[in-house]
């Protein structure tokens, strides 16, 4: 074993190890089988027991396998979650009432009760985050589109990273900040998916294949929506408008079932919980179905639609604008990574001191939490009849948008705009959040103020056909929810969303022109906000071309590839290889047939070309070199030596060769030496040693011989007689005294005694050697793409297939190579 390097040895063991775990678990299938035909033939009391039992878990390991059982599974443990983090929400939000409530007889310290509890639950959620997984960090959806596409994002599916995004949110979401649930809750069902995955493939290998994992991380996409709100077919359609470019539609029943299954669940657990009687909307509503709105109002409901589009916008702007500028201010960036615990805990103190019930709270219903307000914004009465304080139906948390001097069409102004910017601001900070639900608010006040001022101009309502139907806010803050969350995220499904959230599809038609026109303004003026997370943090997927844009479809390959393309030719050298290597950072390179024809080969990864690389440059082969060229010097010496000997050879091939190393030894009189077996000295020094080939003759046994004399324990009447020597001795004559160790050289070890000098020469000379690839992987297919194809297919198979690169050729020719960059 000395002979072996630890890399080979570490490859051996765990080839060997694949190898004894395939053996065994054929053994124990066949063992398996083999007991159960035994049985069959047993005749005792229990056999028959025992064969049902055998085959009942035969089938349920055949069959926990499949599809059905793993989105259960997935659904049930979403809604489980769900649950469990709403639950904890809760208690978190009512104990800094209690705390707010309890102290109403001195306003500092109620001050200081509200402000105090949601920074250090903020600071505690991105502390926590950071240290564990800071991959947990934001939404989850701008990186489960990328990896949806292909790309694997390091440590981002991993059991910490579930541990961190969920404790972290719950405590983001219990200190009461506009932060939503909805972008995390993707990341966590398909966090949740990933190691069910890995569990699963304990039953089924096919759970390891890539391409199934994809499909189990786009059903769960779904769950995550829909264990969240109780939407389950919202869910379904919003994770494919939100993380597909293609969706494949074999996938379309994963996400109804499981997203289904656990909507099911989630509303179940709040029926036990004694929350609710029975199964209902989450925020339902009481809309009058015989006539919900007249046509009249559907200007209206555009001009919610049209302004929700530029304030959809104007909040991905925004957001990104704080990013930014965070980051271009060198000074302000340095001091926050060092405090990286400062920012949230400024963000969360500015914002829970404006929103401080007795301070300016108190002209933005700041008492309310998200959930709240939304109930009471979604209610069908009118609040004001003329917009006056006096007449205001006061019931439940209603009482909160209440206030003696200010009208309640300024205090749901004053509540949209700061709300607005809270918003953008606190979806900045580094914990797990989303954006959706403190959007979805907006938008409803937003919709609430448009429809307590259709009310207050017609209060009467609008008269069609002599019939007066008093006009609903309550339906235009269903619109406006919509319209803006719809606007923000650049999806339609937001829609269907509000139907399964109310309970109520009355206004399906409002709803639906308000979400189309939101999404053709924002999307004519700003990316998704999802997108534009993407362009900050510079993950690597691929933007749509956008409307309007009708040059970009006149643009062929050729005027965006790059022509100066990094390849390798089939009768290249080492030093030709070592120089493509070294400066560049390309996965792939082209090997092509020569300089002069071009002719596109395929292609080869880089780290198969390391290796070709670290193969004919590594110590084995230096050894190898070093062995023959003393073999060489061996036989022109014994030429030299025996010039008319005709068994020279033999005679030199029977040598035996001794390495003799020194070492001090103090041998004390009063300590005996231990009776041991001397080591052969594992580290020789670096001197050249001939290489002798050890005869195969199976009569000659002088080296195994001399192996066992030299490598036995040493004579003890030796060592004594050496001892008592040394205890007659005088101290002063007394010296550290050599002790010898002799030990047979292994014929096959060699030294690497070569000098750094020699070594550049001898790598010098190796470079200049022609390459052999056959013994590299080289992909014969690598995708190609012709001079004249247009942009617009480019992108749509680069989306589609998951491209990074693919090379333009002509004729077979290699000519260039187009990107995810030049896209």
């Amino acid at each position: 074993m000395y002979g072996r390097y630890t890399q080979e040895l570490g490859v051996y063991a765990k080839e060997e190890a694949a190898r004894l775990r395939e053996s065994g678990q054929r053994r124990s299938v066949s063992e398996r089988s083999r007991t159960l035909d035994l049985l069959e033939y047993n005749k005792g009391r229990c056999a028959k027991c025992r064969i049902c039992t055998v085959r009942c878990q035969k089938f349920l390991i055949s069959r926990v396998g499949e599809d059905w059982i793993f989105l259960i599974l997935l659904g049930l443990l979403m809604a489980l979650v769900s649950w469990v983090v709403d639950f904890c929400i809760a208690i978190c939000l009512q104990a800094q009432k209690w705390m707010y409530g309890g102290l109403d007889s001195n306003v500092f310290l109620q001050y200081l009760a509200w402000v105090t509890y949601p920074v250090v639950l903020i600071t505690f959620s991105a502390g926590f985050t950071q240290i564990l997984a800071p991959q947990a960090v934001g939404s989850g959806i701008p990186e489960m589109k990328t990896i949806l596409r292909g790309v694997v994002l390091k440590e981002y599916l991993t059991f910490k990273t579930f541990v961190a995004k969920v404790i972290g949110l719950t405590c983001a979401l219990g200190s009461g900040m506009p932060l939503g649930k909805e972008g995390p809750f993707v990341h966590i069902a398909s966090l949740c998916a990933a190691l069910l995955s890995k569990f699963m493939s304990l039953f089924g290998g096919i759970y390891e294949n890539e391409s199934r994992n994809i499909e189990m991380l786009a059903a769960a996409c779904a769950v995550g929506v829909g264990c969240c709100f109780a939407a389950p077919i919202g869910g379904v359609l919003f994770s494919i408008e939100v993380t597909s470019t293609f969706f494949a539609v074999r996938n379309y029943w994963r996400g109804f079932f499981a997203a289904t299954f656990s909507a099911f669940i989630f509303r179940v657990l709040a029926v036990w919980n004694r929350d609710e009687e029975t199964i209902t909307a989450l925020f339902k509503t009481r809309f009058r179905l015989d006539f919900p709105f007249d046509l009249q109002e559907l200007p209206a409901f555009a001009v919610i639609g049209i302004a929700s589009g530029f304030g959809g916008a104007l909040f991905v702007y925004l957001n990104r604008l704080i990013v930014q500028f965070m980051r271009k201010q060198k000074a302000i960036n340095r001091f926050l990574m060092k405090k990286r615990l400062l920012y949230p805990a400024l963000v969360t103190l500015l914002v829970s001191t404006l929103t401080f019930p007795p301070g300016f709270g108190q002209f933005m219903a700041g008492k309310l939490t998200q959930k709240e307000s939304l109930v009471t914004l979604l209610d069908n009465r009118t609040w004001a009849k003329q917009g006056i304080a006096e007449e205001f139906d006061y019931i439940g948390h209603s009482q909160a948008w209440k206030h003696p001097q200010v009208n309640v069409f300024v205090t749901l102004v004053l509540f949209i705009v700061m709300k607005f910017w809270m918003s953008a601001l606190a979806t900045t900070i580094p914990v797990p959040c989303g954006a959706f639900m403190p959007v979805f608010v907006i938008g409803a006040a937003f919709g609430r103020l448009v429809g307590e001022s259709m009310a207050a101009w017609f209060p009467d309502g609008i008269h069609s056909d002599g019939t007066i139907y008093p006009i609903v806010p309550g339906g235009y803050a269903v619109v406006g929810a919509a319209a803006l969350s719809g606007a923000v995220t650049h999806t339609v499904s937001t829609a269907v969303i509000v139907f399964e959230l109310t309970g109520q599809i009355s206004h399906i038609l409002p709803v639906m022109i308000a979400v189309i026109l939101a999404n053709a303004v924002a999307q004519s003026l700003q990316p998704s906000l999802y997108d534009s997370i993407i362009r900050i943090k510079k993950l690597p997927y691929l933007p749509e071309l956008g409307w309007g844009h009708h040059e970009k479809y006149n643009i062929r390959v050729e005027d965006i590839m790059v022509r100066d393309v990094r390849y390798i030719t089939l009768n290249c050298c080492y030093r030709d290889l070592h120089n493509i290597l070294l400066p560049g950072h390309l996965k792939t390179l082209a090997l092509v047939e020569s300089v002069e024809s071009m002719i596109l080969l395929g292609s080869i990864e880089r780290a198969q070309l390391q290796s070709l690389l670290s193969q004919q440059l590594g110590r084995p082969r230096r050894l190898e070199y070093i062995r023959e060229r003393a073999v060489a010097e061996k036989k022109r010496l014994s030429v030299v030596s025996n010039p008319g000997s005709e068994d020279g050879s033999q005679r030199v091939s029977q040598e035996v060769r001794f390495q003799i190393s020194t070492e001090e030894s103090t041998f004390s009189p009063a300590r005996p030496v231990p009776q041991k077996p001397l080591k052969p000295a594992l580290k020789r020094p670096s001197v050249v040693e001939r290489h002798t080939e050890i005869p195969t003759s199976p009569h000659d046994n002088s080296g195994i011989a001399l192996k066992n004399l030299f490598c036995a324990s040493p004579d003890t009447e030796g060592l004594e007689k050496n001892n008592n020597m040394e205890s007659s001795m005088s101290p002063e004559l007394r010296r550290p005294s050599k002790r010898v160790r002799i030990s047979v050289v292994d014929d096959g070890d060699v030294e690497d005694d070569m000098t750094i000098r020699e070594i550049a020469e001898w790598e010098d000379m190796q470079l200049d050697e022609q390459v052999n690839f056959s013994n590299c992987k080289i992909d014969p297919a690598p995708f190609q793409l012709v001079e004249r194809t247009s942009l617009h297919k480019t992108h749509t198979i680069f989306s589609l297939l998951g491209l990074d690169h693919a090379y333009v050729t002509s004729i077979g020719r290699l000519i260039g190579v187009v990107s995810l960059k030049e896209v």
